[in-house]
């Protein structure tokens, strides 16, 4: 079987292309594409394209994600994650916090892929270039708290500023760390994806491993794959 869709778990620590060219290396240099980048910090499910299932790619990347994520409250980060530069302000956002749904105008972060004058954003930030990010119109369908821990003036001053965790359904092109850092002084610390519309990160395996060859891949029939999409787009 040459075209299908792989369910990859990606480790944190790797980009997306990271994992597709590990992939093409394990099956020998078939064409393989992806659905949909995670940031390399973020974990969870990648669906790699393999063969003539990255035609399908525009179909695929359509699908709605599931996202779980853990947020640190009371300081923001110039990238909206980990790897940013981080300024404690103490301020924590409302509990219970306002949590949009629905169509929501969103800026994505500086540090992101997408394209400002036909160069990628992170590119132009990582240069220290000073330029706005246009709005976009995104879909966020569920934005829930599910549980937040206590802050107090002693933990703050100690440096131990409380988190919140939060689960997000959204349509493609969403960026969560906008939403979160939308919050109000908050931002992500760690993102794992569950689930892009009926694909679900627990059935997705661990990246081939470095050199070796993948005699016998998990893949899922191209024809069973869109079957899957277009079963989950047309549900009542």
């Amino acid at each position: 079987m040459d075209d299908g869709v792989l369910l990859i778990d990606k480790p944190a620590g790797c980009s997306s292309h990271d994992v597709v060219a590990a992939v093409r290396r394990s099956l020998g240099g078939v064409r393989t594409g992806h659905a949909g980048t995670l940031d390399p910090f973020a974990t969870g499910l990648l669906l790699v394209l393999v063969g003539r299932a990255t035609k399908a790619q525009r179909a695929l990347m359509a699908l709605p994600k599931r996202y779980e994520t853990i947020a640190r409250l009371g300081a923001i980060s110039s990238t909206g994650d980990p790897e940013g530069e981080i300024t404690v302000t103490g301020r924590l956002p409302a509990d219970p916090p306002q949590l949009p749904t629905g169509e929501v105008r969103q800026r994505p972060p500086m540090h992101s892929a997408v394209k400002v004058a036909g160069e990628r954003a992170y590119k132009r930030a990582r240069r220290g270039e000073s330029f706005q990010m246009p709005e976009r119109i995104v879909t966020v369908h569920r934005f829930e708290q599910r549980w937040r821990e206590p802050g107090n003036a002693v933990a703050q001053a100690a440096g131990e500023l409380p988190r919140a965790g939060y689960e997000i359904e959204c349509g493609s092109g969403t960026y969560v760390r906008s939403l979160i850092a939308d919050l109000g002084d908050a931002y992500c610390v760690e993102l794992r994806r569950t689930a892009i519309g009926p694909f679900d990160v627990r059935d997705a395996v661990a990246p081939p491993p470095r050199g070796e060859r993948w005699e016998d891949p998990p893949l899922i029939e191209l024809a069973q794959a869109l079957d899957a999409q277009y079963k989950y787009a047309v549900r009542p």
